[in-house]
């Protein structure tokens, strides 16, 4: 399977109380199909994972793949500390129709290269099933470097998609798929799709990321495609300020989480402790660039964010 496009990474709405909220974690799945989206990332870094228990991965995967009822497909998150516990979280998401799995490499002392495509060579063995490799040092300790990536894809055939959070992402898109010998892979932006455009442009297949506003991405990625590169310049540079806003790091997933409250797909904003708060002056900043993306043209004053706001396009 060749996964390009847009794929969503779905965020993980929680009630005030603490449990998931099935029925918003709904309500998002539809707000990003309905936007358009060719498929669905659960249980990512962004999905705070890291903060589910078992139960709860179960039941977000579930309600997800439920929740889709087979109109996009749905990779899941499988990455683990350990080889067993990642074909553990594989064959879980292969048995409960998920079309893929994501994963990044372990942490393991005196990791190198060839530990690493022994990691992805035995995972795909026993799973059996498509794999999308994560390259995102903060969370795997490790940098693949491009001839490491495009060696990954040579050698473990299932394993040809790579999920790209290493910057500078679009040189570093073009130096994979120069070393890819033949081999086709795709390349899928993340990082919240402040690179999109630059990665089109350096051949990424398209974009893997959590963003709040999926139908902006999949209208710079329709007209990129559609050879209107200036037309999906014209959409990315006009939302790049509230992507960039959005991927802030440490409070980013807060505030991806209240612009969903805004358009009404999720109940309650909060992150799992430890994750930040939305403060006042942030929540204000957000309010001021939701404004000013959809107005058209800069405003000097600020504006309440409307609940069903979308930014331009």
């Amino acid at each position: 399977m060749k996964f390009q496009g847009v794929y969503s990474v779905l965020p993980t709405p929680f009630r005030s109380d603490g449990g998931v909220d099935v029925e918003s974690l709904r309500r998002v799945v539809d707000l990003f199909i309905a936007a358009g989206v060719n498929g669905l990332t659960a249980l990512g870094v962004t999905s705070e994972v890291s903060r589910l228990d078992e139960r709860e991965r179960a039941q977000v995967l579930e309600t997800v793949l439920d929740a889709a009822g087979g109109r996009v497909p749905v990779i899941a998150g499988a990455t683990a500390e350990g080889l067993g516990l990642a074909i553990g979280y594989g064959k879980a998401a292969r048995e409960a129709g998920a079309a893929a799995i994501m994963v990044s490499p372990p942490r393991m002392p005196k990791i190198n290269s060839d530990a690493v495509v022994r990691h992805f060579a035995a995972l795909a063995e026993a799973v059996e099933m498509p794999i999308v490799v994560q390259d995102y040092p903060p969370i795997s300790g490790y940098t693949m470097e491009p001839w490491l990536l495009a060696r990954i894809a040579r050698e473990v055939p299932v394993a040809r998609t790579i999920k790209l959070e290493d910057p500078p992402t679009p040189l570093k898109t073009a130096q994979i798929l120069a070393r890819a010998e033949g081999v086709e892979i795709s390349v899928l932006g993340g990082l919240g799709g402040v690179f999109m455009l630059e990665e089109l442009m350096s051949g990424a297949a398209g974009v893997m990321t959590g963003f709040a506003f999926p139908e902006v991405l999949v209208e710079i990625y329709r007209r990129f495609r559609s050879d209107d590169v200036d037309g999906a310049a014209d959409v990315f540079y006009r939302n790049v300020p509230l992507m960039r806003f959005e991927f802030q790091e440490g409070i980013g997933m807060a505030i991806r989480k209240e612009v969903l409250r805004k358009r009404g797909a999720i109940a309650w904003a909060g992150t799992r402790p430890p994750g930040a708060v939305l403060d006042k002056q942030t929540a204000a900043a957000l309010d001021r660039v939701l404004s000013w993306t959809a107005s058209g043209s800069a405003n000097t004053q600020a504006a309440p964010a409307a609940q069903s706001q979308s930014p331009a396009r």
